[in-house]
């Protein structure tokens, strides 16, 4: 009975022994098998500094259609939406109050011309009797100031006569640029020319050229004022073929021709920090049309090559961005860097790492600090660098 037990407990402490032995092997085969992780190492490449403003287009001109005078609407003589051409008659106003003012204009003409034709029989007249002192010297000085007088009144006759007409001319309203007119304000019947009713009857834009009005932070001008003083391609374009001023739409789409920027304001707006800078673009098909959103894309700096990883490398906490490096020992650290900029896909590094070095490019919720991995080096493949070439 006492041999049973003594081999009962012997049995168990094997069982022991062995359940130890096997934790131990478990644990030094886990230790001994670390993970396989995709890792990219970091290169340098040429890749220009582009950064992105937000803008809004504007026709070369953009000409508003006034009513500068008070009527009825009598016609409208274009297409809305269509193009019309420099000197097109746009809109008549009913012109039947402005023919009365020039008829009442004409009649003051023709009595200031008959007071000047009396004034100056008068003179006539007096002058000779004057001379042989038939007549006082006081009758001379009224007819020559009668005279005087007479002409004046014509002059002035003549200029409400002008005036008149001037109004007149303002019934017919014809476009002064050839370009596309937009929607009209008013309709045939309806008063304008005088609040509340449309004093603005429409406009019309040139759109040949399109222009791009953005703003830019103080720091950015500065930064690009160093750059163009490096590379006059920013306003004269590369050989005089290739601008590096690129218009994208709302959808991202790209205008097909490259622009310039051809103005900058004479001042930083205190208020906001900001310039105000214009490009302007090639339109010849028209497809670009005033009052769009549009993003301006610039090359900012095309002087020096740079360190760039995948977006996909990065971490993101309060603002900082973080990577995984893998050091020569195959062990994962934490490490800060700072970017200069995103492009799509890839991510340019202004500081925190160096030529050769192995960032992780997936797994982080697989790893933490210290630990050992197995670095799988992956080339990674940029859309964003395939697009841009």
């Amino acid at each position: 009975m006492r041999r049973l037990k003594l081999t009962t407990i012997g049995f168990f402490m094997s069982l022991a022994v062995l359940f130890l032995m096997n934790s131990c092997s478990g644990k030094k085969a886990k230790q001994a098998m670390p993970l396989e992780i995709p890792v990219v190492e970091v290169k340098v490449e040429h890749f220009p500094l582009i950064q992105d403003f937000v803008g809004q287009t504007f026709g070369y001109f953009d000409i508003s259609i006034r009513a500068r005078v008070e009527g009825y609407l009598e016609g409208v003589h274009f297409q809305e939406g269509g193009r019309v051409k420099k000197g097109q008659l746009l809109y008549t106003i009913d012109s039947d109050p402005f023919d009365a003012k020039v008829a009442e204009a004409l009649s003051r003409v023709a009595e200031a011309k008959t007071r000047l034709v009396q004034a100056e029989g008068d003179f006539a007249r007096i002058k000779p009797l004057a001379e042989s002192n038939a007549v006082s010297q006081s009758d001379l000085d009224a007819a020559i100031a009668t005279l005087g007088a007479a002409e004046a009144g014509v002059e002035a006759a003549q200029a409400q006569l002008k005036f008149a007409n001037i109004e007149k001319s303002y019934t017919k309203i014809h476009s002064p640029i050839s370009g596309i007119i937009g929607r009209t304000e008013a309709k045939t019947s309806e008063f304008v020319g005088r609040d509340p009713n449309p004093v603005v009857l429409n406009a019309v834009s040139r759109i040949d050229t399109i222009l791009v009005q953005f703003t830019l932070s103080e720091m950015m001008y500065l930064e690009l004022v160093e750059y163009a003083k490096k590379n006059e391609n920013l306003y004269k374009g590369r050989g005089g073929d290739e601008a590096d001023i690129k218009l994208l739409f709302a959808d991202d789409s790209e205008h097909p021709y490259p622009g310039r920027v051809d103005f900058i304001d004479r001042n930083i707006d205190p208020t906001t920090g900001t310039i105000m800078l214009q490009a302007s673009f090639p339109n010849p098909d028209f497809t670009a049309r005033p009052g769009l959103f549009a993003k301006i894309r610039a090359i900012m700096d095309d002087s020096s090559d740079r360190i760039v990883i995948p977006h996909r490398c990065l971490q993101e906490l309060q603002g900082q961005y973080n990577v995984l490096v893998v050091n020569d020992k195959n062990e994962v650290k934490f490490r800060t860097v700072e970017i200069a900029q995103q492009h799509g896909d890839l991510m340019v590094i202004k500081s925190g790492l160096n030529v050769g070095e192995k960032v992780l490019l997936e797994g982080f919720t697989q790893v933490k600090t210290g630990m050992t991995i197995v670095p799988k080096i992956t080339e990674f493949k940029s859309v964003t660098k395939q697009t841009t070439k």
